[in-house]
Formats: structure tokens, sequence, C-alpha cells
């Protein structure tokens, strides 16, 4: 069964990477101010470099080439994802990470934390030529996991729009990661499951998995 997973603030803590170079860089009574310029990481790179530039009179270049960089030495697991990716696999999921973002980046990312070797493959947008939540990017991912993007398969993630929204209408079921949020009420759709981490995500799609399917022995023709 294909599970489809977010890498960013899903499977990895990027926020927490993002406030520790934050804070290194320019101290902890300017974080609130850095972090809020960020946007999770959905502001563009090239925006975002501009305003600390401005703020802070640094080059705009150096923080540019930091924030394309993600932040690789700082970003770590998410509690219980490795643990709970074992438990899928055992389950009989295979699970695929499907991200925004550039190829260098985002596998530096996954060979940092050891995600590489716990997930199946992985489809990256600049490398697939298309992003979340267009449809294409579930349907390359479920491509080269070798899977049918069909109802028994799962999408991840901790955006309502790019993960919740763009597997719906692939046709998956969803899982959202709420942290502490609410679900916002304007959206006319909703996650299949919502829990507060990705691995009490993962655990609640496990409990869904259909069971195994009992094969029943024919019996011997008497001679």
């Amino acid at each position: 069964m294909l599970l489809l997973i977010d890498l960013d603030n899903t499977l990895v803590d990027r926020k927490a990477a993002f406030k520790s170079w934050a804070e290194s860089r320019f101290g902890r009574s300017q974080l609130a101010w850095v972090v809020d310029a960020d946007r999770d990481g959905y502001a563009p790179r090239e925006e975002v470099a501009a305003r600390i530039a401005a703020r802070f009179g640094v080059d705009e270049q150096e923080i540019l080439n930091d924030l394309r960089a993600g932040m690789v030495d700082k970003v770590t697991l998410s509690p219980g994802v490795a643990e709970a990716l074992a438990d899928a696999v055992a389950a009989g999921y295979v699970p695929f990470v499907v991200t925004n973002g550039g190829v260098e980046q985002q596998e530096a990312k996954l060979r940092r934390t050891g995600l590489d070797r716990l997930v199946a493959g992985w489809t990256i947008s600049e490398g697939a030529g298309v992003r979340k939540p267009d449809r294409g990017i579930f349907e390359a991912a479920a491509a080269a996991a070798g899977l049918p993007l069909s109802a028994s398969g799962w999408m991840v993630g901790d955006n309502e729009e790019n993960d919740v929204g763009g597997g719906s209408t692939a046709g998956l079921r969803t899982g959202w990661v709420a942290h502490t949020r609410e679900w916002p009420a304007h959206l006319a759709y909703r996650p299949t499951v919502t829990a507060p981490s990705c691995a009490a995500v993962i655990a609640e799609v496990i409990r869904r998995a259909p069971a195994p399917t009992a094969h029943r022995s024919h019996p011997s023709s008497a001679t």
C-alpha cells in the first residue's frame, strides 16, 4: 500500500532547524521577526534574504546561500518517526517521500537524518518538474514507488493545501500533522485523520490498514 509523506515539518523538524539558525545569527530578541519573515519556509527565499539583509545590514547573498542550503546541519527527525516508519513497513505500507524544494537541499536532509534508509524513495518537485498540490507530483511518486495512485493509498503532511488538498485531489486518503493548530474552517475538504505529530498520524494510518486476506485451502479430491 502506498504511503506518501511530506518532508519538512512532517518527517523532519524544519521549523526547529530554522529557529536554531536564526537565533545563532541574529539573537533571541530577533527570533520572532525572522521566523515570521520565513513563513515556515513558504516565503520565497529571495524575498526572505532581502528582508533580512535590509533589517540587519548583512550580505544578502550570504543569507540566500544559507536559506537555500536548508540549514541541513541542524535538521533532525521529528520524534518517533523512525519507529513509525518501521511499523508502517511491517504493516505492508511502502513509505515514499513527496516534497517541494530543490533536489540537492532535500536529498541532503534525507541523508543527514537517515531517512534515505527508512523510506522506499522520494520525489522532489525540482526533479519532477511539478509541485504539490498539483496531481502530477503524486502521480510521479506513485510511479516511482511502483504502486497505483488509488483510494487505498495515503498522503501525510502538515500543509493543509499542498498535502491534504493535493492528496485528496489525487484520490488518496489523507493524514494531517496538525502540531498545535486547528483545521481551517474555510476549507471545504478535511483530512481523513488528524494527529499532533507525524508519528501519531502514521500510527492511525496503520490502525486503519485492511486486515490481511485469509487464504483458504481447497480440500483434496478423494481417490
